[in-house]
């Protein structure tokens, strides 16, 4: 199949940092007072080794003052107590900043899946998109809140540490500095293959919630075709994958670390053996300048370690940021025209002229379709399965663009209307009925404010569906579960129609809204449909026969193209398609009955 999904430049191309960075705008003050924070913080950190230094020598002497040992202790711990301070408010304020930042994230791709045709959200898997706005914006929030300023704050702390070194004692600085080019080059090598290593297992991530969230949906389907093996062997081998991919990012992770520790250690071996040996011979390095010496290589490693993780998290970053933006990038195929009108109001003509349609390039689903329907007009469409009736009833909202021709309502080119204005006048009632969890009043106003409770009743009186609304114990706040599961398929559809009248449209369509209903439900459909009559255009797609029979008119397709057209009785004495269809049905009734 297809994918007509367009896109524009990859995320990498356009600049992912810059992008990312993007977010920022509007909380670059917050940033600013964080980074001026980090700052303080560094000064602070990097002064306590000093301090250290400052006892040891004051213990060292003949004459020990203890006022000044106490002094520096003081001051030691007064560094510490305002470090943590201003390390708990920088949190605070970037955490609360990075929230703000996924709140836009995840607003900005819901507003963009919104804006797919059922075209793509067809295409493009649930789970996955599922995976787009949760945990990877999930993923992308540690870098504002954690990564951007603590990456600038241990790379500051590993330059300030350096000169300090250097300062005190810039022969031991070299030796500390020697290591200097195996760590970059660890890290280097580390960076790129950890890279690959969060990709696989974002992807995966992504692959794993795509299937639980078709086969959680369809659970049942699977346990009445006994299927709970084979479904389960398919999530094994997904979850294998991921369990593989996090193994592989697991040893990159632990190969990295231990490589680090082990330069880290030798280091310090070597700084207290040369600095000793220095100490004991010439009298230039004091065992006070090896403890400031050890506490600063500390200090420059745990950094070290820390871009480690931060890597780890930054690729975690921009291998979800790049899913997102692949997302966010994903043009709608159906959009409005430059020129494209708002239709406040419609009488509710409709006319295909000379239309060819396909889902597939060269596989035609219509083929030269023409007909007009006048407003107030009930017609209905009939045929064998895959004879284009769905489809015509899902290009006039423009579900899809046809290929060839014209379709026009009041005369204008539906190209040529606004597709929200479009589709706010026509109100569709399909077979599978759709219901979100809330309540029935919620499910009815669908959130529409100026949609009162007395206009839901009111119109749910319209289509009968307050003889079994009225029956429940809380009314129209009564609960309703995923899907609408805790009503009947025939309550459900009724549940569709009140939703439908109370936005008041011009053009009602019902494809197959009458299927697979118990009989005494569709004697109140039967009844509502007559009602409804009366609103506006109403066009109809229905195997059973004996619910368009007062149709005006009945368009009979067949492979895509309209074989016969008439109403009910100008039909029957064609003789032709719906005669013979008709028969059938008529046939199938009696021997049910006997």
């Amino acid at each position: 199949m297809k994918i007509l999904v367009k896109k524009t430049k990859t995320p990498q191309q356009k600049g992912l940092m810059k992008r990312l960075l993007h977010y920022i705008n509007g909380h670059v003050k917050s940033f600013v007072i964080a980074f001026f924070l980090m700052v303080i913080v560094v000064g602070l950190d990097t002064s306590l080794p000093i301090f250290t230094g400052k006892i040891v020598d004051e213990l060292g002497k003949d004459v020990i003052k203890f006022s000044v040992v106490l002094l520096y202790i003081i001051l030691y711990a007064i560094f510490m107590i305002v470090e943590y301070i201003i390390q708990y408010i920088q949190s605070i304020s970037l955490q609360k900043v990075g929230q703000e930042i996924m709140y836009t994230i995840r607003e900005d791709v819901f507003r963009t899946i919104e804006t797919f045709s059922n075209e793509q959200l067809n295409v493009i898997l649930v789970g996955k998109l599922v995976t787009r706005v949760t945990s990877d914006t999930n993923a992308v929030n540690e870098m504002y809140t954690n990564i951007v300023i603590n990456l600038i704050k241990n790379i500051l702390t590993i330059i300030v540490v350096i000169i300090i070194m250097f300062v005190i004692q810039w022969k031991l600085a070299l030796i500390v500095l020697a290591f200097a080019p195996l760590l970059v080059v660890v890290s280097i090598i580390f960076r790129k293959v950890s890279r690959k290593a969060y990709s696989e297992v974002r992807a995966n991530v992504s692959n794993i919630n795509a299937f639980l969230s078709e086969n959680l949906s369809g659970m049942k389907i699977t346990q009445v075709f006994n299927q709970e093996k084979k479904k389960f062997n398919e999530f094994q081998d997904r979850n294998k994958q991921l369990r593989k991919s996090s193994m592989k990012e697991i040893w990159v992770f632990a190969i990295f670390r231990p490589i680090i520790y082990v330069l880290y250690i030798t280091t310090l071996i070597l700084v207290i053996y040369i600095g000793c040996k220095m100490a004991l011979t010439s009298g230039v390095v004091t065992f006070a300048i090896i403890i400031i010496f050890q506490q600063y290589i500390t200090k420059l490693f745990d950094p070290i370690q820390q871009l480690a993780d931060q890597f780890n998290v930054m690729q975690s970053a921009f291998a979800a940021s790049e899913r997102i933006f692949e997302v966010l990038d994903t043009k709608p195929v159906i959009v409005d025209s430059p020129d494209a009108i708002e239709l406040n109001n419609i009488r509710g003509d409709i006319e295909f002229k000379h239309v060819w349609f396909s889902y597939i390039p060269d596989e035609w689903i219509l083929k030269d379709v023409s007909f007009k329907i006048n407003a107030g007009d009930t017609v209905a469409f009939v045929g064998a399965t895959g004879s284009g009736k769905t489809t015509i009833l899902s290009l006039i909202v423009r579900n899809y663009d046809i290929q060839k021709g014209e379709i026009l309502i009041d005369g204008i080119d539906i190209k040529h209307i606004k597709i929200a204005s479009l589709r706010k006048q026509i109100g569709q009632m399909l077979q599978d009925v759709f219901l979100f969890s809330g309540t029935i009043f919620s499910n009815i106003q669908m959130r529409e404010e100026s949609i009162s409770l007395d206009d839901v009743k009111k119109a749910s009186t319209y289509v009968n569906a307050n003889h079994f609304i009225d029956q429940l114990p809380n009314g129209y706040d009564e609960e309703v579960r995923e899907r609408g599961n805790n009503f009947s398929s025939g309550q459900r559809q009724l549940l569709s129609f009140a939703r439908t009248i109370v936005h008041k449209p011009k053009v009602m369509i019902l494809d197959e809204a009458t299927a697979n209903i118990d009989t005494e439900t569709e004697l109140l459909i039967q009844d509502s449909l007559e009602k409804m009559k009366n609103i506006g255009t109403m066009l109809i797609v229905a195997h059973r026969l004996s619910t368009i029979q007062h149709a005006d008119n009945i368009i009979v397709m067949q492979k895509g193209t309209i074989i016969e057209e008439g109403n009910h009785q100008e039909l029957l004495k064609l003789h032709g398609y719906y005669y013979k269809l008709y028969r059938l049905q008529y046939e199938s009734n009696l021997k049910n009955n006997q």
